[in-house]
């Protein structure tokens, strides 16, 4: 099924699409299931209300049908019985009619959910377009529809049929029984009748319920494009969103650099990895990484080091544990403690001491105390 734009629909739909769909009033639908389902209710409502409707019944009709000869000639009598009768027809089929209608509502929403859109009931004056209508009713959906109705009248007839044959002696035999009972077995048979017929409907239920889902699942495929479209709408397009990481990294470089001449130490791999430490006894539980690079970063981070005088040492199993093992702005983990406290303690000697104006030497940091859980090779 190519669409205008050249692309077949071959995709399922989205989350937003089918929350779209929703909004607009467009969820898949069963008549026949509600058609069922109200038959249903109404049987069984029949079946357990039939005989003291009946009953109810054959009292309102005898008290509307008994008048005083007086009675006759006063209209305002005649109105005021016919309003009453009408009024207790009414009371007596409300239970029937209310669960009918409950029943209506409940398999709506258990197939489709419940959906109040108003833009589905606006009034659409292509609707009456007796061109488009044709269109409709010539349609594949149209000979589906026409094929569900020969189905439902099929199996209706069928089963009425069935019924009567079985039942028809009963049938028969009501005229010779008394009123009451009489009255009571029709209420009865009336009922298994209804509900007979009723029953044979989800036969074509069984078969329209997953017809319906799956056209309602076919309405709202989409085209690749239609997902990457959605995609840039929802996520941003990709493009934009690396534009914005490579902002935010440079902002996050920036800002790191500025730490750098605020450190007490850079501790080198010596050229692949530098990592920058800054300790405040006063305000810090652990020395903190403020600074930490790979490759060219860090070369950057020790160019910046060394124009500000801060101490940098080489200690290459340090610098890759650190590097690996330490966020930005995170304390050293535990297990290093005592190998960056001997940096630090050499790095405070060596800034009271001559040693580190006399030559710039630092001792070699390769054998310093570092736990094999915390190494890096």
């Amino acid at each position: 099924m190519a669409e205008n734009d050249g692309q077949e629909r071959t995709e399922q739909p989205t989350p937003k699409r089918l929350q779209e769909a929703r909004e607009k009033g467009q969820v898949p639908r069963s008549r026949e299931l509600s058609t069922a389902a109200t038959l249903l209710a109404g049987a069984g409502a029949f079946l357990i209300l039939g005989e003291p409707m009946m009953r109810s019944l054959m009292g309102l009709m005898t008290g509307g049908l008994t008048l005083r000869r007086e009675d006759v000639f006063d209209t305002t009598v005649l109105a005021a019985r016919l309003a009453g009768g009408l009024i207790d027809g009414v009371w007596l089929a409300a239970p029937l009619f209310l669960l009918s209608i409950v029943a209506a509502l409940a398999a709506a929403v258990a197939l489709g959910g419940w959906s109040f859109s108003t833009e589905a009931l606006s009034f659409k004056p292509e609707k009456l377009d007796p061109v488009k209508g044709l269109g409709r009713v010539f349609s594949w959906r149209g000979v589906v529809e026409m094929l569900k109705g020969l189905a439902k009248f099929v199996v209706v007839a069928t089963v009425a049929v069935l019924f009567l044959q079985l039942q028809g002696p009963r049938f028969l035999g009501l005229g010779a029984e008394p009123l009451m009972q009489g009255l009571a077995h029709t209420g009865n048979l009336v009922g298994w009748a209804f509900l007979s017929v009723s029953a044979a409907m989800l036969l074509v239920v069984a078969v329209d319920v997953p017809f319906q889902l799956w056209d309602h699942n076919r309405q709202l495929k989409m085209t690749k494009q239609e997902i990457k479209e959605e995609f840039k709408q929802t996520e941003g397009s990709p493009d934009v969103k690396a534009r914005q990481r490579r902002i935010q990294m440079q902002m996050a470089q920036r800002r790191m650099m500025e730490e750098v001449p605020k450190a007490d130490v850079v501790i080198t791999n010596p050229t692949h990895y530098a990592v920058a430490l800054r300790y405040d006894q006063r305000e810090m539980n652990a020395p903190v990484v403020v600074a930490k690079g790979a490759d060219l970063l860090a070369a950057r981070i020790r160019t910046l080091a060394g124009e500000n005088d801060v101490p940098i040492l080489s200690a290459p199993p340090l610098a890759r544990s650190l590097y690996h093992t330490t966020e930005l702005g995170n304390p050293i983990p535990a297990g290093l403690y005592r190998a960056v406290a001997q940096v630090l303690a050499y790095v405070y000697h060596l800034r009271q001491g001559p040693i580190y104006n006399r030559d710039g030497t630092t001792p070699n940091l390769d054998d310093l105390p570092i736990p094999e859980d915390l190494r890096r090779d």
